[in-house]
């Protein structure tokens, strides 16, 4: 009995939570590694009082989700990029109460080489229950988009989660 017993845990262990796949999405410019099958959806953002559209991907796995979102700028413009970078890392923090505190990270491009882009981990409470998340980011300009690759958890992920979902994120 005992060795059925450890035989179901350690069958269960084994069991993918995470079954990663290479999400290609051409019209927002990415790639990156989803651990289940992407939704889409997409809504509308005010950035600087101008109206927006942000493009979201999301899967679920584990006690986590994990997303991309692409907002579509009206302009290429440094000034307009840093406008939606500062909104989204803002945003992040706001949403667990947390200072948007970020480092510069590169972001690397399908065609080689890289770009300077944000990275940032921020934990706090959250939602009407006030439930503990970490939230995991990289944010990144490039042309006409800004992208927001992130995880959003109930608790701390193993850190192969997280490079695994960070390292496969690549621009167009």
């Amino acid at each position: 009995m005992a060795a059925a017993l450890v035989l179901g845990v350690a069958l269960s262990a084994c069991s993918p939570t995470f079954d990663w796949r290479t999400v290609m999405n051409n019209d927002n410019g990415y790639t990156v590694d989803f651990p289940a099958k992407p939704g889409n959806d997409q809504r509308a953002v005010q950035i600087d009082g101008t109206p927006m559209q942000m493009a979201m991907q999301t899967a679920e796995a584990g006690n986590a989700v994990f997303a991309v979102g692409t907002v579509t700028l009206p302009d290429d413009s440094d000034a307009t990029q840093r406008a939606a970078l500062d909104f989204l890392r803002t945003g992040l923090a706001r949403n667990v109460g947390a200072t948007p505190d970020a480092h510069a990270v590169q972001i690397p491009l399908t065609a080689g080489g890289k770009t300077p882009g944000l990275e940032m981990t921020v934990s706090g409470a959250a939602g009407a229950q006030h439930e503990t998340r970490t939230v995991y980011a990289r944010l990144v300009a490039r042309g006409r988009h800004v992208y927001q690759a992130a995880i959003i958890a109930d608790q701390p992920l193993p850190q192969d989660q997280i490079d695994q979902f960070f390292s496969s994120f690549q621009l167009h």
